[in-house]
């Protein structure tokens, strides 16, 4: 190839999105502040009295810092990794248990947009802060193991967000050529930095989760919409040359 085309390459900014990366809880799906309810059960279980002044900034520190992988927030809040690692496995014991109350459940329009995005033509890549089998679970509980071209969680991709791992093993497993094709959808800051440090050139919020417009804008959302029901709609507004 010679260096013009290179140059032209290099400067070409690809108008068609070929990947949607999108977040679970709080994007697609709700579960009623379940997430929340087994994080304070490990908390409880490793000795943190409900009340005290240390449960709730360690309440408040994993409500900031939802869409983390849960194994970075407890080795955050407990120093030893053996304490983290055990507290991991409670909150994941704890949400499973939650999971089988039929507490979990799509985010209404959640469905028909992965759809839509997928009959035209975009591959799609569900991506989580739980565990492996937590996201399976969950995805079982929904009917959804079918729903995407690919799912991951942090354990997948060697760090959960906001780093820009999972996004960029979904690149590689599906094999596109330019991050630029990539769509990152969440409800937290952490969903829109990880969509800021993969290259990703649309980086849409929904305000059905954790954080407000406000915060999901600081972060780096270059679009924020009520739900992802109305995602296929930006979409093509991105496309047409319209956002």
């Amino acid at each position: 190839m010679t260096g013009d085309a290179l140059t032209m390459d290099a400067s070409h900014t690809p108008n068609r999105l070929r990947l949607a990366v999108v977040d679970m809880v709080g994007t697609t799906i709700t579960d009623d502040g379940r997430t929340e309810r087994a994080m304070s059960r490990a908390l409880v279980e490793h000795g943190i009295e409900p009340g005290s002044s240390r449960y709730e900034s360690m309440l408040g520190y994993a409500r900031d810092t939802m869409g983390f992988s849960k194994l970075t927030v407890f080795s955050h809040l407990f120093d030893d990794a053996a304490t983290a690692d055990s507290a991991n496995k409670v909150f994941e014991k704890a949400y499973d248990e939650m999971i089988d109350d039929g507490g979990v459940r799509a985010i209404p329009g959640a469905e028909d947009a992965i759809l839509w995005m997928r009959e035209s033509g975009m591959q799609i890549c569900l991506a989580t802060g739980f565990g492996r089998h937590t996201q399976n679970t969950v995805l079982e509980s929904l009917g959804w193991m079918g729903l995407a071209d690919l799912s991951l969680c942090p354990a997948d991709a060697g760090r959960g967000r906001p780093y820009p791992d999972m996004i960029l093993t979904a690149v590689l497993a599906l094999d596109l050529d330019d991050v630029r094709e990539v769509a990152v959808v969440g409800d937290t800051s952490s969903d829109m930095l990880s969509g800021v440090r993969s290259g990703a050139s649309l980086i849409a919020g929904v305000l059905t989760g954790s954080h407000s417009e406000a915060t999901l804008r600081a972060a780096g959302a270059t679009a924020v919409v009520d739900s992802i029901k109305q995602l296929p709609l930006l979409v093509e507004k991105r496309e047409a040359g319209h956002l």
